[in-house]
């Protein structure tokens, strides 16, 4: 990884969603996720302030695709929220796939902030659901605790990682992408076109 810019009070480390589904064997497993653990346990030394996301699906949450019959998992469809890519069943609440990775050792994280919760709508970004416009809490947070700049690393680049820097960005926090503490799922292009709109919104990209 690329050497850090020095660090202060007021930044914070996210987190995003370093879970057993989407590693090794997981139900949605994200290529290259478990030799993040090691990257990132180092890495949040480095910082005072660390939040940990968590997704955090109920049974039967409406981006699987087995709430749709005759759909499967990466089909696109239209909910109410807006479109909706849908998943296999994956962080369904207190399963071992919703754990974080045995591994991740960050004892001084602060905050560890659950997503998707809501039966009804999906949440990539740690500030806000997929409707657009329910907040998480997070923004409050971080205002409130004085931290305005964001690093991002974890799970998946293209997809919460990418909805939370965009999300921080547009609530006016400096953010930070750690490229080589993330991985993509990266289908059809969505790497790629993710880095642009990040880079396009003021997010900074490092590595």
């Amino acid at each position: 990884m690329r050497r850090l810019p020095a660090i202060g009070e007021g930044d914070l480390l996210i987190v995003t969603d370093l879970q057993n589904d989407f590693c090794a064997g997981g139900a949605l497993a994200v290529p290259g996720a478990d030799e993040l653990v090691p990257v990132i346990n180092r890495l949040a030394e480095a910082f005072a302030h660390v939040v940990l996301t968590q997704d955090w699906h109920p049974p039967g949450h409406l981006s699987f695709a087995s709430s749709h019959p005759g759909r499967g998992p990466f089909e696109t469809v239209q909910l109410a929220c807006g479109e909706q890519i849908l998943w296999p069943d994956h962080c369904v609440q207190n399963s071992h796939g919703a754990g974080f990775h045995a591994d991740l050792a960050i004892p001084h994280a602060e905050l560890i902030l659950r997503k998707g919760y809501r039966a009804e709508v999906d949440s990539y970004s740690a500030l806000y659901e997929n409707d657009r416009c329910t907040p998480t809490g997070l923004t409050g947070y971080l205002r409130e605790r004085g931290l305005r700049r964001l690093f991002l690393a974890g799970l998946a680049t293209d997809f919460c990682v990418y909805y939370t820097a965009l999300d921080a960005r547009l609530a006016g926090f400096e953010t930070v992408v750690l490229l080589d503490a993330c991985r993509a799922i990266d289908r059809d292009g969505s790497l790629a076109a993710a880095l642009a709109a990040m880079r396009a919104a003021g997010v900074e990209i490092l590595g």
